[in-house]
């Protein structure tokens, strides 16, 4: 009876070490169709998905899965994926549409510049990663982004629930649509930033561009420094504190707006409803034929 139970525990040791040796996959070159579909936890190390067949979605409906120090050259790599962990990955431009339909993903030290990064995916965190990819992260929920840098034009279109920090932002058309933002300590070099937003509060940052924030409802600018033309108008809800501007002509038309601004602005035009106290030199108010505020609004200097 002893030596039979020896044997099965043997056996059993011998199932769960070839298990374990299962889950970890490393130093593979593959280029076919679905390389590693429905993986299930599953660890990959020095993967390269490249090669002349052009094989697409590596990692389709994985779960439980970590990619580390590998490179994705091909298309649609990570649909469908529950519990993703991505290491030191670079894909490349070729890399198209990368992440669709994820949840409960995780980047760190990750580049990407494949286009259409990040589609209808939810509960994302981003740290420390580069992403230069056009339609980044549209329509996706819960997301979380720190020390990173994003290109792309339309970016976050149509996202809610998102905070980042400390991120270095270019391309035009960011934010629109979006609900629900928090972004500190930020610099944002974008045009037409915001637009039709809705809850959107920005702290301690940089935005530079033409037309920020159209239509938007709720945007909240703290200690923010504002730069370029025509901004902020069309709003509701709009409120600044310690806001500073460079090169903001044509400001707040039609905008419902409360508020400070330090310092100079060049021009205000048209504000509809509430109140703006201005430390410094307003280089011209305009009201005109146009004007809809009918005693609403009030500029303090």
């Amino acid at each position: 009876m002893e030596e039979n139970l020896e044997l099965v525990n043997q056996f059993v040791m011998f199932i769960w070490m070839e298990h374990d040796m299962r889950k970890i996959i490393e130093n593979e070159v593959r280029d076919d169709e679905r390389a590693y579909y429905g993986s299930n936890g599953m660890s990959f190390f020095n993967i390269k998905i490249k090669g002349p067949t052009d094989g697409e979605s590596a990692f389709k409906e994985c779960k439980n899965i970590d990619v580390n120090n590998s490179r994705c050259e091909l298309r649609y790599p990570f649909w469908h994926n529950t519990n993703g962990d991505y290491y030191k990955i670079t894909l490349t431009k070729t890399a198209r549409a990368p992440w669709w339909y994820d949840k409960n993903i995780t980047f760190n030290k990750v580049i990407c510049k494949g286009v259409k990064a990040l589609r209808e995916c939810k509960n994302i965190t981003i740290i420390d990663s580069k992403f230069i990819s056009i339609e980044f992260g549209w329509n996706c929920k819960n997301i979380y982004v720190v020390d990173s840098y994003i290109e792309g034009f339309y970016a976050f279109f149509g996202s809610k629930e998102a905070t980042l920090n400390n991120i270095d932002f270019k391309g035009k058309y960011s934010f629109q649509y979006t609900e629900n933002i928090d972004i500190n300590n930020s610099n944002l070099d974008t045009k037409d930033a915001f637009w039709h937003s809705k809850n959107v509060t920005v702290t301690d940052s940089v935005i530079k561009g033409e037309y920020l924030g159209w239509y938007s409802e709720n945007l909240t600018l703290i200690r923010c420094k504002i730069i370029g033309t025509q901004p902020l108008c069309y709003c509701k809800g709009l409120k600044l504190i310690d806001c500073t501007t460079e090169a903001c002509d044509l400001s707040f038309e039609n905008s419902e707006v409360e508020g400070n601004i330090i310092g100079d602005i060049v021009s205000i035009k048209n504000p509809q409803k509430g109140y703006l106290n201005v430390s410094g030199n307003i280089g011209e108010i305009i009201v005109d034929e146009y004007d809809r505020s009918n005693g609403e609004f009030k500029l303090n200097r």
